[in-house]
């Protein structure tokens, strides 16, 4: 029902990611030689691997454990929403922001997302290290499906932003944290994604670049854009987002305003 609106541009219904978990038996030796690992036999290593594909026990006497990371996890957020993604360590945060970037699947329900997705979930996603800055900047927004032309156009203002000019031809694997951070931010927030997706970017920052970044997301949502922002500080919570997602144990526990959400957290 949610995702007929026409002003809906995120719709997740019944949302559930598991993972196995597999637990070794207690009969099973505990400590096992190097020298037996690389004499095992291959031939039943394709075997092996479908077994595990399917959940199956792959050495007897092991336990395989479901763990759901999301389970029944239902909301819809509109176009030109900043909406803060909170919760304690383990939550399923960041597992909701990678089925959103269709990084992964879900196990179950399902989500409608309408428009490009443009993910900063940790420090260099999507991001080449082999590559020059300037190279990675012109990756991405091909990944993001835009034209040399309207890469060019945005070139200028993702250098400024990120304040890289000087190292804009070195390999970006010779980057510090702050530069990688900085350039991957302003390609994400530059290169005009419907969504964008971003996962405590602001904890590597510096505070002047925590305020532009706060600044930026703040402009992309003025565009009628849509942000979600994962962050420990309530304060930007507050401060920069509309509403509010609140998880606990992989479980959507609140999805209202960001001040009742911050209150119920705290």
């Amino acid at each position: 029902i949610w995702c007929e609106v026409s002003d809906v541009v995120i719709c997740a219904e019944g949302l559930g990611k598991k993972y196995l978990i597999g637990h070794q038996s207690a009969e099973r030796e505990r400590y096992t030689a190097l020298r037996d690992v690389v004499g095992r036999s291959l031939k039943g290593l394709s075997q092996s691997a479908l077994d595990m594909f399917r959940g199956r026990q792959i050495i007897a006497g092991d336990e395989i454990e479901e763990f759901w990371a999301l389970k029944d996890v239902s909301f819809s957020i509109k176009r030109g929403e900043i909406v803060g993604v909170i919760g304690r360590n383990g939550a399923g945060k960041s597992t909701l922001l990678k089925v959103l970037s269709r990084i992964t699947e879900p196990s179950e329900g399902r989500v409608e997302i309408k428009g490009r997705v443009a993910s900063l979930l940790e420090v260099g996603t999507g991001f080449h290290p082999e590559l020059t800055g300037r190279e990675n900047i012109y990756l991405n927004g091909a990944i993001l499906g835009m034209s040399r032309e309207e890469i060019r156009k945005k070139f200028d203002e993702i250098v400024g932003f990120a304040e890289v000019g000087l190292f804009l031809d070195t390999p970006v694997k010779r980057y510090s944290s702050g530069m990688y951070v900085r350039l991957a931010f302003a390609v994400a927030a530059h290169l005009e994604p419907e969504i964008l997706v971003v996962d405590e970017v602001l904890a590597v920052g510096d505070a002047e670049f925590q305020r532009k970044c706060l600044g930026r997301m703040q402009e992309v949502a003025g565009q009628g854009r849509t942000v979600l922002f994962v962050s420990h500080n309530m304060g930007a919570i507050s401060t920069l987002c509309t509403r509010g997602l609140l998880f606990a144990g992989g479980k959507l526990v609140q999805f209202g305003t960001a001040d009742q959400v911050v209150k119920h957290y705290a």
